[in-house]
């Protein structure tokens, strides 16, 4: 597990060794290429070839096209959408050179949004680049169709989380919540199921696809 905060995964790693597995943290600004290639470098040391990449990284504003700073917005491009690229990139070069052709055991899983889809207020910036992403994904399966490497992605809805906030305590996030067809948020276990679906053996034939996993959410 890869994050800015290594303390932030300090909870989780004890966690997956008490139930018997194992994990490790390792420092990592995705947006950071250098910090990227150590991240996967501490990785082999611990595990191996890494054989399994989900790309979660994500930064956001709530900030009007108006208001939005350039270097807000680049910063947000920067985690969302270059960290998306130097994460899987740097993965599947050594994936590749690990023989995945013949193995077929690459799996890549990047996590995208509905605001990708559907246009929300405030979201110039965050909704762009989880587009962007959502399109680089079905190009990346194309280029690595022929590598053993499965490129998919899951489009989550709105849950509450740190990156929403205390947007849903406000009367914006309460005029959202209503606007909603099932008037709830996702949990995040929500996406449990279709995550170890990707990085399983089950998903062997599919790549390129895009899971969305939104209760609802944008219709």
């Amino acid at each position: 597990m890869a994050a800015r905060r290594v303390d932030r995964l300090a909870a989780t790693v004890e966690e997956i060794a008490a139930h018997g597995g194992k994990a490790h943290a390792v420092a990592l600004d995705v947006a950071d290429e250098d910090q990227t290639r150590a991240a996967y470098d501490e990785a082999e040391r611990v595990f191996g070839t890494v054989d399994t990449i989900i790309a979660n990284a994500g930064i956001g504003t709530e900030l009007s096209t108006f208001d939005i700073d350039v270097d807000s917005f680049d910063a947000v491009l920067a985690t969302n959408l270059r960290g998306v690229f130097l994460t899987v990139r740097e993965g599947a070069r050594r994936l590749i050179a690990a023989g995945s052709a013949e193995t077929g055991r690459g799996r890549v899983v990047i996590v995208s949004s509905v605001t990708a889809r559907k246009a929300y207020a405030q979201t110039a910036a965050y909704g762009a680049s989880k587009a962007a992403v959502l399109h680089m994904s079905r190009i990346m399966a194309r280029d690595w169709a022929r590598k053993g490497i499965n490129v998919n992605t899951i489009i989550p809805g709105y849950f509450k989380t740190e990156l929403t906030g205390d947007l849903f305590d406000t009367a914006s996030g309460e005029y959202l919540l209503k606007s909603f067809p099932r008037r709830r948020l996702g949990e995040l276990t929500d996406m449990d199921v279709p995550l170890l679906f990707f990085t399983s053996d089950h998903s062997a034939r599919v790549t390129g696809s895009e899971l969305m996993i939104d209760d609802g959410q944008t219709l």
